[in-house]
């Protein structure tokens, strides 16, 4: 069992869910390894942001291993764990910024995953889908949620009930992907977003994250009000004077997320 994760100088975090001969596909045990990891980035003030990604180049992740949980009677009492082994799309709250790196299939829980994710680079060729109804099941951890507010609605019902595949052309027109890119330059592109990220004040960039995504179950008048106080008190961190400073000193800032 492998979820890798390493941290770097800059403060990127690597997440490589490292099951290639699955097609990285998750069961149980790598799911919770996952969810840690998750929490890692959450905790870890050295960490400023992160990318996602899937070893091999097959896949990113097919989701769960469906075949790990088919002959798994359920165990009703679970079902009321509402905050056992959350994940980055089933409700943890992570506001650091996540970039995902899709090297290959992307589906099921792998796409539901995405939707989870700020800024996405796809490799060319990487295959989209939510399958589940072909499955006889619902996409789960987000699935139905999510794809309404990340797509118009003819194209999210057209994923979402159809469970077809689509494409990186399809990705890219549709705005599932920021960039897609030949398989070698991934993870470049991917750490070039990041650092890009990484070296702007944590504090701004956490809470500019939040209050965006706050923003899609909030009227606009409230999102108004908790955006000017989160710059009353943003005003007080001694990373706005750094920026200040090294604005006016015409050189890079050090912020320190503080």
């Amino acid at each position: 069992m492998s979820i890798d994760f390493e941290v770097d100088s800059d403060g990127v975090a690597l997440i490589t869910m490292n099951r290639p001969e699955r097609m990285n596909a998750l069961d149980a045990e790598h799911y919770a390894a996952l969810s840690r990891c998750w929490e890692q980035v959450r905790d870890d003030r050295k960490i400023r942001c992160a990318i996602v990604t899937g070893a091999g180049e097959k896949s990113f992740t097919a989701g769960a291993d469906l075949k790990s949980y088919v002959n798994r009677d359920p165990v009703l009492a679970d079902n009321w764990l509402t905050q056992k082994d959350q994940l980055l799309n089933r409700g943890l709250e992570v506001w650091k910024p996540v970039i995902a790196a899709v090297n290959g299939y992307c589906m099921g829980g792998g796409l539901t995953l995405l939707f989870a994710t700020d800024i996405r680079i796809a490799v060319e060729g990487a295959v989209f889908g939510l399958s589940e109804v072909k499955r006889g099941l619902v996409p789960g951890n987000g699935g139905t949620q999510r794809v309404m507010k990340q797509f118009p609605y003819a194209i999210a019902m057209e994923i979402l009930l159809t469970g077809d595949r689509f494409g990186t052309d399809l990705a890219e027109r549709w705005g599932l992907v920021n960039a897609v890119v030949p398989r070698d330059k991934l993870m470049a592109t991917a750490y070039d977003y990041a650092r890009r990220v990484a070296e702007n004040a944590p504090l701004a960039v956490q809470a500019s994250k939040e209050l965006a995504i706050r923003s899609l179950d909030m009227d606009l008048a409230t999102g108004l009000r908790w955006e000017s106080a989160t710059n009353v008190i943003l005003r007080t961190t001694k990373d706005v004077k750094e920026g200040t400073k090294a604005f006016a000193e015409k050189r890079k800032p050090g912020f320190k997320g503080e």
